[in-house]
């Protein structure tokens, strides 16, 4: 299923700016950023409750927000793009 990850992280501190990057990294390896803190994943059930798991233990629940919509399978036809950025496939390779 198509699962759209987006987050906030406060930055007003180290700290904060150290999240960022942690969350970022994570969201890297189970999907393709879209926008700056939107990332769209591919995933079954169980590699979605893993990064949903990482990442809750990354973030400051007071301070930052976690966001993940769930498109399912059949994404293709409630996915629209327009502007700047290319479209891709997120099922095809990612090296090409």
């Amino acid at each position: 299923m198509l699962v759209l990850i987006t987050y906030d992280v406060n930055t007003e501190t180290a700290a904060g700016k150290r999240r960022l990057r942690k969350v970022a990294k994570q969201c890297v390896n189970y999907g393709q950023r879209v926008q700056n803190s939107v990332f769209e994943c591919v995933l079954d059930a169980a590699k979605c409750r893993e990064v949903q798991h990482k990442l809750e233990q990354i973030i400051d629940k007071d301070k930052d927000s976690l966001r993940f919509y769930y498109l399912g399978n059949n994404y293709k036809s409630k996915v629209e793009h327009f502007g700047a950025k290319e479209s891709f496939d997120v099922e095809g390779p990612l090296i090409v």
